[in-house]
């Protein structure tokens, strides 16, 4: 498709991220089911509720517009989507897994809010003030949960991953100092 107008790329836009978020809504019970610590879960499971909602507010603004959401995929989301299999593919202890989690749901965090940023902006020049409040919102629960994850990684699941490290560490001190006891023939 040909873009002419910023009407035109404010409806392309709006399908990438109605893509993006229909991809999402596929990867968090894999996510969800993935995460050791319930309090990562409980936000994975908000964030999925507040998803499913996104869908639908898109779902407005496309009826409004009388065009369909479909014809776009999010190439992006999906890379980012793929990265997080991967780390979940790879088996990491279930500490760092949740860190690990958290930082591929940053990537998506950050890479809507650039997205909808966007588009509430061009909404607002094209005179769409309603779906530009209504694409706000959306934005807002986005930042919502970039933070309350932050907030989870800091307090509690990034030091979680880093004492085990540490607990590791100490069981390779403690298992080289026993075998040192051992008598050796020369």
């Amino acid at each position: 498709m040909e873009m002419e107008s910023l009407r035109e790329l404010y409806v392309d836009e709006l399908k990438d991220l109605w893509s993006a978020e229909n991809q999402i809504t596929k990867a968090l019970p894999k996510m969800i089911k993935a995460a050791s610590n319930p309090k990562l879960k409980k936000a994975f499971n908000t964030h999925l509720k507040q998803t499913e909602r996104h869908v639908k507010r898109l779902e407005r603004i496309f009826k409004e517009l009388d065009q369909s959401p479909r014809g776009k995929k999010c190439v992006g989301m999906e890379g980012l989507i793929k990265e997080g299999a991967e780390l979940i593919k790879e088996k990491p202890e279930p500490e760092v897994l949740d860190a690990g989690l958290i930082a591929a749901a940053q990537h998506v965090e950050h890479y809507e809010m650039a997205g909808y940023g966007c588009v509430r902006t061009w909404a607002r020049q094209l005179g769409e003030n309603r779906q530009a409040d209504l694409l706000q919102e959306t934005l807002d629960e986005e930042e919502q949960t970039d933070r309350l994850l932050t907030d989870l990684a800091e307090s509690e699941i990034n030091i979680e991953a880093e004492e085990g490290e540490a607990a590791e560490g100490e069981e390779e001190v403690e298992m080289a100092g026993a075998g040192s006891n051992r008598f050796e023939p020369m």
